[in-house]
């Protein structure tokens, strides 16, 4: 499959993280989202009802990702994968990548985080 929709740099403000403090103020997190999907279908009949809006991928991924806390950035990762799989049956498998950029680490670094990658039978 080679067929895609995907969100880049979506940024949700979220309170995930280990130390005490990011529960209380939060931070800034950004989102890639890959969604596997056939678009053969959308590529010829040039309607919406044969493919997923960005709008309501939006939604799913920003609800599931902010509806609670998480300590660790994978779980948050994988809430937002599952919550995907679970809106969208026609997507047949989810790359999600949580950037974390104002990580607690005493390091100059230009990035840290994870990507999962989800399938209908749950495997990376």
């Amino acid at each position: 499959m080679t067929d895609a929709v995907f969100v880049t740099g979506l940024a949700l403000h979220a309170y995930h993280g280990v130390m005490q403090h990011e529960a209380k103020v939060g931070q800034t997190f950004n989102l890639d989202l890959v969604l596997d999907i056939d678009l053969a279908a959308a590529s010829r009949s040039d309607k919406l009802a044969h493919t997923v809006g960005y709008d309501q991928v939006v939604e799913v991924a920003s609800q599931a990702f902010c509806a609670r806390r998480y300590r660790l950035v994978e779980a948050a990762a994988g809430a937002v994968a599952q919550a995907i799989l679970d809106r969208f049956p026609q997507v047949l498998r989810v790359r999600v990548t949580v950037h974390k950029p104002h990580a607690p680490i005493a390091a100059t670094f230009a990035g840290v985080g994870v990507t999962i990658v989800r399938d209908r039978q749950g495997r990376g």
